[in-house]
């Protein structure tokens, strides 16, 4: 029996609506185009933050159906005050890949959702640690077409688990959604998860 869904994804993110699936939502899909743009002097956490509200609020704009709540993420890989972004070629890979190579970074993923005038916005903060990495190594994991599309051009979750020495936090959340804190916002919303199909 197809249960009725009771929210809204505003992401086309397959790791996300996974994550959802796992802990037994049920949810529409409806992806949000947005400017992902840094502002000028904006802090890593604003940053996440505002993204994740804003394709909340974009996917409100565009729902039609008015009583489901919208749910909005974004996830940065951050290392010092720097933002990574996806990656535009093998040589921004490449160069993301060695400036992580060694050290402890931040995965800052923001959870945000909207129904009319309520919203809520949690941000879960994780610390992440690479080993050392050559320039070599870098280019064959870009050649497996894994970091094309990631923040960081890295997947936790995947082959680039193997630079990957340390995680204090939230692995959900270096993965693309935090499930404490979107747990904290479902149930926030009236939000049931653990349903079973």
């Amino acid at each position: 029996m197809q249960l009725d869904s009771e929210f809204i994804l505003a992401s086309a993110s397959p790791r996300r609506r996974e994550l959802l699936q796992q802990i037994g939502c049920h949810f529409l899909v409806s992806p949000a185009e947005i400017d992902e743009a840094v502002l000028v002097g904006e802090s890593p956490e604003d940053y996440v933050n505002r993204i994740a509200l804003q394709k909340a609020r974009v996917g409100w704009s565009a729902n039609q159906n008015k009583q489901l709540p919208v749910l909005g993420a974004d996830t940065s890989v951050v290392l010092g005050d720097d933002i990574f972004g996806k990656p535009s070629g093998q040589a921004d890979a490449v160069s993301m890949l060695m400036r992580l190579s060694g050290k402890t970074h931040r995965v800052l993923s923001s959870v945000a959702m909207i129904q009319g005038d309520k919203q809520q916005v949690v941000l879960s903060e994780t610390l992440v640690t690479f080993r050392q990495l050559d320039s070599e190594e870098c280019i064959r994991y870009w050649q497996t077409g894994e970091p094309c599309d990631k923040s960081g051009s890295y997947a936790i979750q995947g082959l680039g688990a193997v630079f990957v020495t340390a995680i204090n936090g939230s692995y959900s959340g270096v993965v693309g959604l935090p499930l404490t804190e979107t747990c904290q916002l479902l149930k926030a919303f009236e939000i049931s998860w653990w349903i079973p199909e």
